[in-house]
């Protein structure tokens, strides 16, 4: 049965990368709080948990464990985004205190992996390294504190939507950094390890220094989004 459903599975979770992958790159591109943006953010959102799961499940599988937890970091990253600018700063949804429990579980296994592999009792996986795991587990661990703090003190909209656009950017990311950087096989010979593909697998992390810095350092966004209890 599992056989049988293998190759529809990985249909649906390239097609939903591809598909995510356009998506988040329209949202970026529209004007933020239109209708255009928030359907392709919907979209985006969609395709990356569909995304996510089925890599995290497929990780499991072929037993590749950093393909496991990087799907549930990108649904972690996708999911909080999403929640976050689904409501005010002031509200908080039961579903959001499971969010630093998670992040901390990831922390801590991206962490004892990067120490092991340092050690040397364990050997990493493809495209891995111990300084990889160490930087997503640092990561993994200024969320769990972000989520901690906006579950104690709430968050102004400034805040919010800074929340809401690096946590979808870096979603993003993960998508494209495992397509154009660890999918290489299926791009031509004279295109594998390129700058090329470099640049588009780290297009998003500009895009969200560009736009974090707007949101932060400006009133943009507060202009265009405030009141809008439907941002993707």
């Amino acid at each position: 049965m599992v056989g049988a459903l293998r190759l529809p599975l990985l249909v649906l979770h390239i097609s939903a990368g591809i598909l995510a992958m356009l998506a988040g790159a329209l949202a970026i591109a529209l004007r933020k709080g239109s209708r255009g943006h928030r359907r392709a953010g919907n979209l985006f959102v969609i395709c990356m948990l569909t995304v996510s799961a089925l890599g995290a499940y497929f990780g499991i599988m072929k037993g590749e464990k950093d393909n496991f937890l990087g799907g549930i970091n990108a649904f972690y990253f996708v999911a909080t985004a999403w929640a976050t600018a689904r409501h005010g700063g002031a509200e908080t949804w039961a579903l959001e205190w499971t969010a630093p429990p998670v992040a901390l579980l990831v922390a801590a296994t991206w962490i004892t992996w990067a120490v092991e592999v340092t050690s040397g009792r364990m050997a990493v996986g493809k495209n891995s390294s111990a300084g990889g795991y160490f930087f997503f587990g640092g990561l993994a661990m200024l969320c769990a504190a972000g989520d901690v703090r906006m579950l104690m003190r709430g968050l102004s909209e400034r805040q919010r939507l800074g929340r809401h656009l690096w946590r979808m950017c870096f979603g993003w990311f993960i998508a494209t950094i495992s397509f154009f950087l660890g999918q290489q096989q299926v791009f031509p010979a004279w295109l594998r390890g390129s700058y090329v593909l470099v640049v588009l697998a780290f297009l998003p992390l500009l895009f969200m220094v560009f736009w974090f810095i707007r949101v932060r350092l400006t009133n943009f966004y507060q202009k265009s989004w405030a009141g809008r209890g439907s941002v993707p």
